[in-house]
């Protein structure tokens, strides 16, 4: 729902058609009064959150954004900050994401969070605690030549800075791509903050970058401001004079930035996410890290407002940084994985995951069994870890059905995240309908707490796609009944990974031959495996598929992760070596290491935590090559 206002909800087979008033709340459901509360949830995407800061220290309140309202998440849910009436609804689309920056409002002890989609028409707004409020400030003194929106609202040296601007000059529409806009030292919010040094010497101006590139995005490091542009960057510089505080300097003509979201700050360093490689600037260079996965920023998607929709964040427990991606524009324009950076070891991953943007908030409170809806048994996660601690800065992310979740390296499985509006059943296939459920064909999905019809609940199936909207699923159940709600849908991630090509006696001018590997592994609870495969000499046959097909394998080629009866001490222990026996032999071997179709389907296998830490060969050399 995007129009505000009344809206037609359900029909009851009566002539009255019952409704919901986006902008009051107010509804009329069944009858003359309700006896349970009625909550409207528009499954409009997340597109920003921030730390409203506060007096409070490392407790601040996490605010949220969708396309039209902002939120407070107190205590346990999402609150709709509400206040301020029209100022309190925007209007921009789903690649217009929120950017917001707490500064001083017109004394020093208030704090202002200052807030742009940069959407002219919904223009700059700020929320002072209790309301939200337009704000366009004047630039010249003469009532109609002001600043409607600015891409990035960020304070430095004591004045609100407003990068890329849309202003109204003249009664006519300009965009300043290369604009940088700077309030007066003090408060932001004066009538005459941000007038130009010739209406009124003292206070506010603006400074054009020597480029016609547009500034994608900013951030601060070392008290230095770094700007990044399409293709180049700058620093804007502090000059220490009050008549003309800044400057631009250029710091590199090659390398910028064309995502703004993707900007992770470090102490040291600022990352960022260009159109040729995901690069550091230190403040004097600028220098691509993506050296072992060069080509991978090429296969982003760009289309559908791509570069925009790409999100970064720096998990400081896991040491990671995390980037949203729009990798393959199979249905609708949402990112549809995350490229992991992992900044202790210098390695990449990609994630199968669907996420719209990211952010920090605090925990609120300490985790207890007694509040805690998962029961023992099925726990998952490890108690002690840091998601559970109150006033732990936590990563949070959402995604384009509006489901927030923390993200946590402790937690083997997906949240429930995504909504199921529809299931119907014809000639026994089953079709899902989840409104932008950004799947692809083959991916394997778990479902949850479907009403009306119930078989489904609790199970895994592979993905075939119908549309953006539908979906089928493979091996269900028969059903009964008819859906009444409730349902949800969590993408059940699969491991699948291609080690390295092995040759052993290579330079020997030798073939090898591998008998066995053994793998360490960390114990899990029952059920837990994993399926090992082995390519010899370049090709693709698979020594699996073969030896089954010929009834000349070796055992199963399964790796069992849990303890063997028949050895009591690995019941004690937390990891250990278990063999995988093989009949591969060639000049190479490239093992994969996944979880089969069968293995998917099974209800406890994915939700176990493999993590592996060595492999030890046993090889010898065969014949010459």
């Amino acid at each position: 729902v995007t129009t505000v206002g009344l809206q037609p909800m359900l029909t009851t087979g009566s002539a009255t058609t019952r409704t919901y008033n986006t902008a009051t709340g107010a509804y009329d459901i069944q009858g003359a009064a309700a006896t349970t509360a009625c909550y409207f949830y528009p499954l409009e995407p997340v597109m920003g959150f921030t730390l409203y800061e506060s007096d409070a220290i490392n407790d601040e309140p996490t605010f949220a954004f969708d396309t039209q309202f902002a939120y407070q998440f107190i205590t346990t849910e999402w609150v709709r900050l509400s206040a301020g009436g029209a100022a309190a609804i925007w209007t921009g689309s789903n690649s217009e994401f929120f950017w917001s920056s707490t500064y001083r409002g017109a004394t020093a002890d208030i704090n202002i969070l200052f807030t742009s989609n940069y959407n002219a028409t919904d223009g700059l707004r700020y929320w002072d605690g209790t309301t939200w409020t337009s704000w366009n400030p004047d630039t010249r003194g003469t009532g109609v030549d002001f600043i409607k929106t600015a891409r990035i609202v960020i304070p430095f040296q004591n004045r609100l800075v407003l990068l890329n601007t849309k202003e109204l000059v003249s009664g006519a529409d300009k965009t300043f791509v290369n604009r940088c806009r700077y309030s007066q030292n003090g408060s932001p919010l004066e009538n005459d903050a941000y007038y130009e040094k010739t209406a009124k010497a003292g206070k506010g101006g603006f400074l054009d970058a020597p480029t016609k590139e547009a500034i994608v995005s900013a951030t601060t490091i070392k008290n230095r401001l770094i700007v990044y542009f399409e293709r180049s960057t700058y620093e804007l510089v502090y000059t220490n004079i009050e008549d003309e505080p800044f400057i631009w300097q250029e710091i590199n003509n090659q390398l910028g930035s064309e995502s703004t979201f993707s900007v992770v700050p470090f102490d040291k360093s600022v990352l960022a996410v260009g159109d040729v490689g995901i690069h550091a600037c230190n403040g004097a260079n600028v220098d691509r890290i993506d050296a072992k996965i060069p080509d991978e920023v090429f296969e982003f998607h760009n289309d559908d407002g791509g570069p925009l929709r790409v999100h970064g964040i720096r998990d400081y427990e896991s040491e990671m940084v995390y980037w949203s991606i729009p990798e393959d524009a199979y249905y609708t324009s949402f990112p549809n994985r995350v490229l992991a950076y992992n900044y202790r070891n210098n390695s990449w991953a990609f994630f199968d995951d669907s996420i719209t943007a990211f952010g920090y908030t605090y925990v609120t409170e300490d985790a207890f069994w007694i509040n805690s809806e998962v029961e023992w048994q099925n726990t998952i996660g490890q108690w002690n870890s840091g998601v559970f601690e109150t006033k732990n800065r936590t990563v949070i992310a959402g995604n384009q059905h509006g489901y927030t979740f923390l993200i946590s390296r402790d937690w083997p499985i997906n949240a429930q995240s995504l909504s199921v509006n529809n299931i119907s059943e014809s000639s026994g296939v089953i079709t899902i309908t989840a409104l932008n459920h950004n799947l692809k064909p083959g991916d394997w999905i778990r479902i949850e707490d479907a009403q009306g019809i119930t078989e489904l609940n609790g199970n895994n199936y592979k993905v075939e796609v119908i549309d953006s909207d539908n979906i089928t699923i493979d091996l269900a159940p028969v059903v009964t009944g008819t859906y009444s709600g409730g349902g949800t849908i969590a993408l059940v991630s699969v491991i699948d990974v291609l080690t390295k090509r092995y040759s052993f006696y290579v330079g020997g001018g030798r073939n090898l031959y591998i008998s066995k590997v053994d793998f360490y592994v960390d114990r899990t609870a029952d059920d837990g495996e994993i399926t090992i495969d082995a390519y010899p000499s370049a090709s693709t046959m698979s020594t699996r598929d073969y030896g089954l097909a010929t009834g000349s394998i070796l055992g199963t080629e399964i790796l069992e992760t849990t303890p063997f009866d028949e050895n009591p001490l690995e019941s004690e222990q937390v990891r250990f070596w278990h063999a995988v026996y093989f009949q591969a032999a060639g000049e190479s071997v490239q093992l994969r290491i996944y979880w089969s179709d069968e293995q998917m389907a099974d209800e406890n296998i994915p939700v176990k935590d493999f993590q592996m830490h060595g492999m030890l060969f046993h090889a010898m050399p065969t014949q010459a090559l």
